[in-house]
């Protein structure tokens, strides 16, 4: 353990008041109120991974798991400094083979420093109308080539066919062939008509993602033209652009994770998304994407679930900062019953885009499939039951294998 406690500490004094060398002004003082300290080190089992490169140990590593605290005066309640503490220049130390950050608590105060969400589980339930049940939720496909006059038709079937929640694909920024300007005004027409209609809103989340000055005037548009949600990619606007987009939002943000599997993927080296999305949800975001069951990417049900589940749980006893998780990628009507029973919350938006779109009875059977397929998961009803009653749903398990 002796090797491993010197390597802990030197993660410790990297990203606090250490460095290769002992310092001579690094007193006994300054180093009780200011060093980080290493609380914990304990052998983890070990997946057989090779080392980073660069590493410097020798033979087969091993993996240990270390829990390490800080004193809050080092980065105050300040979001940019706690990730640069906790997840900077630790990565890159010669003497680890890996390093992935699991998870993180941080006191009241950074709570109290940041908005928060906004409006969560019980706002987005209320701008929806959707009281109870999940919402049933697409995202516009193709994701990138439709014309606004085309993507404003295809919500229009969307609407018809009491869709709850229709997102922008995170490839559909501002490009020639569908200005993010026309395609608002286009998309909320609609949507406005059938509310008009229903009494009942569908709620789109528009995609804002750009520059910050780019991102407020969006912003604005979609409020003025009636909007009730926002989208942003959280890995390209980053921590300080969003915090200070949030500032100026009103409007639900919808947050999508793309670029996650960079930060991810890997079992030895980068974020836990437990550690991830506490980052966010203190920020103020209010939906959350987590990947779905049995998805088109690398991700296991395992992991999806748990960060479903992460999303759900309170982070303080009085602010509990919980956010809506969206499961998609890949989603059809096969998911729902796997969903429901592995969760065991309906607090969530299920996005299906091919699902939905590519349904062989249309859009709205696209929609209506799903709908029927969570009405019979959650009264527990077997999904081939289910199909004997409704069409749509038998098309669909027929069509998405």
């Amino acid at each position: 353990m002796g090797n491993v406690q010197a390597v802990a500490e030197a993660i410790a004094g990297e990203q606090s008041s250490g460095t290769f060398i002992a310092l001579p002004n690094e007193s006994v003082a300054l180093r009780e109120r200011s060093a980080a300290r290493v609380e914990e080190v304990a052998e983890a089992p070990d997946e057989g991974n090779p080392s980073l490169p660069g590493s410097a140990g020798e033979g087969s590593p091993k993996t240990y798991r270390l829990t390490v605290s800080w004193p809050l005066a080092n980065v105050g309640a300040s979001l940019p400094n706690l990730l640069a503490t906790v997840a900077g220049n630790l990565f890159e130390l010669r003497q680890v083979a890996g390093l992935k950050l699991l998870d993180f608590s941080v006191p009241r105060a950074f709570a109290d420093a940041y908005p928060g969400p906004g409006f969560g589980v019980a706002g987005t339930r209320r701008l929806s109308g959707v009281a109870e049940g999940p919402l049933i939720g697409t995202i516009i496909k193709p994701s990138v080539g439709l014309s606004v006059e085309e993507t404003a038709e295809l919500v229009e079937e969307l609407c018809a066919g009491g869709i709850d929640f229709i997102k922008d694909d995170e490839l559909q920024a501002d490009g020639p062939s569908c200005p993010f300007d026309e395609r608002a005004r286009a998309v909320l027409e609609v949507i406005d008509r059938h509310a008009q209609r229903t009494g009942r809103q569908v709620m789109y989340a528009a995609n804002l993602t750009g520059e910050l000055d780019e991102m407020r005037r969006r912003h604005d548009l979609v409020q003025a033209l009636g909007g009730n949600c926002v989208m942003l990619s959280l890995n390209s606007v980053g921590l300080t652009g969003f915090s200070a987009f949030r500032k100026h939002c009103s409007l639900p943000i919808h947050a999508h994770r793309n670029g996650w599997g960079y930060l991810g993927r890997s079992s030895d080296n980068g974020f836990s998304y437990l550690a991830w999305q506490k980052f966010w949800r203190i920020a103020g975001v209010d939906h959350m994407h987590v990947n779905g069951i049995r998805n088109k990417f690398w991700e296991d049900d395992d992991s999806v679930i748990a960060s479903a589940r992460a999303c759900l749980t309170p982070m303080y006893q009085d602010r509990p900062l919980t956010v809506m998780p969206v499961f998609s990628s890949g989603q059809t009507v096969h998911q729902a019953h796997d969903t429901w029973r592995r969760l065991g919350s309906a607090d969530l938006i299920h996005c299906a885009g091919g699902g939905i779109v590519a349904h062989p009875g249309g859009v709205s059977a696209g929609v209506e499939a799903l709908r029927f397929a969570w009405d019979a998961a959650r009264s527990g009803i077997p999904l081939e039951t289910a199909a004997r009653s409704s069409r749509s749903l038998a098309q669909a398990l027929e069509t998405f294998q």
